[in-house]
């Protein structure tokens, strides 16, 4: 299956540590060759950026290796297709606008028989499931407040309510943010790990590298880091629970 890796600060961070060594699994360290996405917040704006070649072969991946883009939310994915072909338009994340708002969404998981009604604005370009998933949930919480943009905590409940109805069709991991906050949803396999002072150093598990962040950060620094799987192999990371569903804001999870 495909894997995860999110970001969610109280500054704005660069991710270039974290996506270095996560993006070997593209295609080096691991079996996930079937294209690679990631999105920055920055503002009211999203970058946006994704390839259907494997995140080890891509340009674009090198580009974002060097390029210390900072952001307090950013959700990045590569790809093993289980539903869809080999298309850029199935490539994760995926980018709606609601509320005024850009929101990203990115899924690591396969559902069988999921065929919800779409009777809105929101419907999938590309041919995944993930997709599908992603427009129904757009649309599911349009419905639920109409025009007015809701609290982060409404916005949680409503998660709660809708999210087990997708996953009750298969494996349904997946990071969602709106820039504000960063939800998250463990069905089988995600993990986290919040980043702050007093800093240490951090090596990774799929690349010969290593980072002091005591160096590069502030006291006042928060950074947690949401993936599949631990990226470090000398920090401790703490599972999600089965169903668990967690909210991140300003790098702690609430």
């Amino acid at each position: 299956m495909c894997q995860l890796l999110g970001m969610n600060c109280n500054v704005p961070t660069d991710i270039v540590f974290s996506f270095t060594g996560f993006a070997h699994r593209g295609g080096r360290t691991d079996t996930h060759h079937d294209g690679w996405g990631i999105a920055f917040f920055e503002g009211s704006g999203v970058r946006h950026f994704v390839d259907h070649q494997a995140a080890i072969d891509s340009p674009i991946a090198e580009l974002i290796k060097r390029y210390p883009i900072k952001s307090t939310n950013v959700i990045a994915h590569i790809r093993k297709a289980t539903q869809g072909q080999v298309a850029l338009e199935n490539c994760h994340p995926f980018v709606r606008e609601l509320w005024g708002r850009y929101w990203v969404f990115a899924h690591n998981g396969d559902l069988k028989d999921f065929a919800p009604s779409l009777h809105g604005p929101f419907r999938p370009v590309g041919n995944t499931d993930s997709e599908l998933a992603f427009c129904w949930l757009m649309q599911e919480l349009r419905n639920t407040f109409g025009d007015t943009p809701p609290a982060v905590a409404d916005l949680r409940t409503a998660l709660e309510r809708l999210v087990p109805q997708v996953a009750a069709h298969g494996t349904f991991n997946m990071l969602l943010s709106d820039g504000t906050a960063l939800f998250t949803h463990c069905s089988t396999k995600l993990c986290y790990i919040v980043r702050q002072y007093p800093f240490a150093s951090a090596c990774l598990s799929d690349e010969d590298l290593s980072v002091d962040f005591s160096q590069v950060t502030t006291p006042n620094d928060r950074v947690a880091i949401i993936v599949t799987e631990p990226l470090t192999n000398n920090e401790t990371w703490t599972q999600f629970a089965p169903g668990e569903l967690k909210v991140f804001v300003d790098g702690l999870p609430q």
